[in-house]
């Protein structure tokens, strides 16, 4: 390990990494074991030392001397294999906030990895009291934006996803349960907020990276805490029969274990402690009384094969009664996570039940230390009880840092500190709001994401931000731990630039979204406002102001007035049809039977227009203004009154209501010869939507220049940044515009090209 002065050596190596490396003899390896030690404990010795003047008279929210909480968390550690390094970080960590730069100041007496770990362990604990604090202050309430289930896993999952070092969370855990112990010895009141985050978020994270004997007491602990009558109570019907308990079992232990060595087998027979906890979430989730709580007395034999397991089996059920709908063979058919394990509940002589659970010695270690670890089997069993999935990509993460724990001796060297928890949790961070509320981001958030997972319109009406108390831009990537306060202006909207990836204001997808959403109904608000605007005025026109608009809407066939507003300001809905609704012409039965008897049977007839219609010599035609028909678009004819015949696209939606109208009027129709020197031209309308910008309308107005197409007319707005346009364009035929309006479409900014 590196010397507390020598911070600016070479990375060093594990002890089992420099022996592999240079073999040495028995004697001179015990020699650099013993020196190494040696070391250890002196930078451990050093660490207290500098410690303490510091934090000797201080005490914790909780009320506890820190000194002797830092003794007892070193003490915790020590007992679970915990580095020396983790057990000097339990002092250094405390000592951070008396120090002007203390990483600079830890670093330079003790290395910057040990310094790292310190800052990191007491940054989580900074944050770790916020949350507490604010769930204190607001119980129950349903002004926080988080429910407290989400709440608390958020937390838990925050607690490893702020730890890149697997040594942070394995301090946080011993110190959290030198707290609950503190509270025990001292019968000291315990805020229930802090036995729920106990109970809730570390003792499932003992569980889930194999620490049971932390997890078993800090459960049994913060239960006592918060249901100290239900704790009492099963502590008292346990203690009513413990030592007969004891004795029955110490006997059937050796009974059964004598019983195996007879036949061969070499078998680890021992007694399953119960706790507390467990037995209640038993009774609990089962709905079972005390006294069906089978594995009060249990045993687990450990042997060498499969075959031993049935064997095993075999004697137990020959000996005693088995209860048929208690037996589970997890070994022919093991569960999800591979767990693997014969389990099985059988009565003595007196009628009490024993659960006996056979495994061999590979199982027993793939469900003590595997991926398949003992949280997932009591959380997530085929049988289980607590609803919690063990198949979540979550979940997956937590398999590896359990895998993470068993090279957590390697850890205290500078070459492996920074490497546990490397990719743990990397699409993910966890920041704070103001009332420490913990809210989850993607990886490279920034604060206007964090303003939109809120709520959305604190999103659109962001406009400055602080982290940690400093004004960051709008574009800063967030970091885990952050806490974060909005800005925000009491009315506006988003800006444009959010939306460019270039500018980097925006990771989330879900963000993005909204604000696409939002600039989406600003759009169609100003094509409504057009529209109502346009409306207004021809009403004013026609003297029918005192019509309601919405029954107008529904009288032309749309659900709202909105919806006639938004056709009308599109321009794809003539004002002509209100007229003909409101004024409707005087019947003229003569002129319809004169047309009638015109247009039967006779033939086709080439108007000037370049059309074939149905009719006599000299029948004018006109194309309709509407829809601007042009070959080869499918077209009909309309016999208007003192006009002729009026020429519509089939697809039109004022013909549509004019053919509903007055069918009769319909004629046939349809394209001549377009060809030679004399071939007609067509006016269309062609409609673009892009982003406004200096030289656009000449860029696009260049490509129908260089197709030969004459423009005869332009209308342009520009509206928060997109530029609407409609080009009024002379062609031959719709074939070739349909190639003009791809090309238009790549010019630089354009989002949309479309015939009208």
């Amino acid at each position: 390990m590196v010397s507390p002065t020598s911070s600016h050596a070479a990375s060093p190596m594990s002890a089992a990494a420099r022996l592999h490396a240079n073999p040495l003899p028995p004697v001179m390896r015990a020699m650099a074991d013993a020196s190494e030690q040696a070391e250890q404990m002196d930078t451990l010795s050093k660490a207290r030392a500098f410690a303490e003047p510091l934090i000797a008279g201080e005490t914790l929210d909780t009320g506890e001397n820190i000194l002797a909480h830092a003794d007892a968390v070193t003490e915790i550690l020590a007992g679970i294999g915990g580095s020396v390094a983790m057990q000097a970080a339990s002092y250094l960590l405390y000592a951070c906030p008396h120090l002007n730069k203390p990483e600079e100041v830890i670093a330079k007496a003790f290395g910057p990895q040990l310094a790292q770990l310190a800052m990191q362990t007491n940054q989580l604990v900074h944050v770790q009291r916020l949350s507490r604090a604010a769930e204190s202050s607001t119980p129950g309430s349903d002004n926080t934006p988080l429910s407290p289930r989400v709440q608390t896993e958020n937390v838990r999952k925050m607690l490893l996803a702020f730890s890149r070092d697997l040594r942070v969370v394995m301090l946080r855990l011993a110190s959290r349960l030198q707290t609950l112990r503190h509270f025990a010895a001292t019968k000291l009141p315990v805020p229930p907020a802090l036995a729920r985050e106990s109970l809730q978020v570390f003792a499932p994270l003992a569980n889930r990276l194999g620490i049971c004997q932390i997890k078993w007491e800090m459960e049994d602990l913060s239960f006592r805490f918060l249901e100290p009558t239900t704790y009492k109570d099963i502590a008292r019907l346990l203690d009513e029969k413990r030592a007969e308990r004891e004795r029955h079992m110490v006997a059937l232990r050796e009974r059964l274990q004598k019983a195996l060595a007879a036949q061969g087998i070499a078998a680890s027979v021992d007694g399953r402690p119960k706790h507390i906890y467990s037995i209640v979430r038993k009774m609990r989730g089962k709905s079972l009384p005390f006294e069906r709580v089978f594995d009060l007395r249990a045993l687990r034999v450990v042997v060498s094969s499969v075959a031993d397991c049935y064997q095993a089996l075999s004697w137990v059920h020959e000996h005693f009664v088995p209860i048929a709908e208690e037996f589970d063979d997890y070994i022919a058919k093991p569960k999800a996570n591979g767990y693997q394990s014969l389990h099985t509940v059988v009565r003595d002589a007196d009628g009490g039940p024993i659960e006996v659970q056979i495994r061999t010695q590979a199982m027993h270690n793939h469900a003590e230390h595997g991926v398949a670890a003992h949280w997932a089997y009591k959380e997530a069993g085929t049988k289980g009880y607590a609803g919690v999935s063990a198949t979540s990509d979550y979940d997956t993460k937590i398999a590896v840092l359990r895998q993470l724990l068993a090279w957590e001796r390697d850890l205290s060297g500078a070459a492996q500190a920074s490497a546990p928890g490397s990719g743990l949790f990397d699409d993910r961070i966890y920041v704070l709001t103001p009332d420490a509320a913990v809210v989850e981001l993607p990886q490279g958030a920034t604060p206007i994401d964090f303003a939109y997972t809120v709520h959305t319109n604190l999103g659109h009406r962001c406009r400055g931000a602080t982290v940690d108390g400093a004004m960051v831009p709008l574009n800063t990537p967030l970091a885990n731990g952050q806490t974060v306060e909005i800005t925000a202006i009491k009315e506006g909207g988003p800006s444009r630039d959010w939306l460019n990836p270039e500018l980097g204001f925006l990771a989330s997808p879900r963000a993005r979204a909204k604000v696409r959403a939002w600039f989406n109904a600003q759009v169609i608000a100003e094509t409504v406002a057009r529209g109502r605007e346009a409306v207004e005025k021809f009403l004013q026109r026609l003297g029918r102001t005192a019509i309601r608009l919405e029954d107008l809407a529904s009288q032309l066939g749309f659900k709202s007035a909105d919806g006639l507003f938004e056709v009308v300001g599109k321009d794809e809905y003539s004002l002509r049809n209100i007229e003909v609704l409101l004024n409707p012409p005087e019947p003229a039965p003569e002129a319809d039977e004169y047309l009638h008897k015109k247009f039967k049977g006779a033939v086709a007839r080439k108007s000037p227009s370049g059309v074939l219609v149905v009719g006599v010599d000299s029948l004018l035609t006109q194309l309709a203004r509407c829809c601007k028909p042009a070959p080869p678009d499918a077209i009909s004819g309309f016999v208007t009154r003192g006009k002729g015949v009026s020429i519509h696209r089939q697809d039109c939606s004022n013909f549509r209501e004019l053919a509903a109208r007055h069918g009769e009027r319909v004629i046939e129709v349809r394209w001549g010869e377009n060809k030679g020197v004399n071939a007609s031209v067509y006016p269309v309308d062609v409609a673009v939507e892009a982003f406004d910008r200096q030289g656009l309308l000449r860029d696009i107005s260049e490509v129908f220049a260089k197709e030969k197409m004459n423009v005869i007319g332009v209308q342009t707005q520009s509206v928060k940044g997109t530029a609407w346009m409609t080009f009024t364009v002379e062609i031959g035929d719709a074939v070739s515009l349909s190639k003009v309006l791809g090309t238009v479409r790549s010019v630089k900014g354009v989002r949309a090209a479309r015939r009208r």
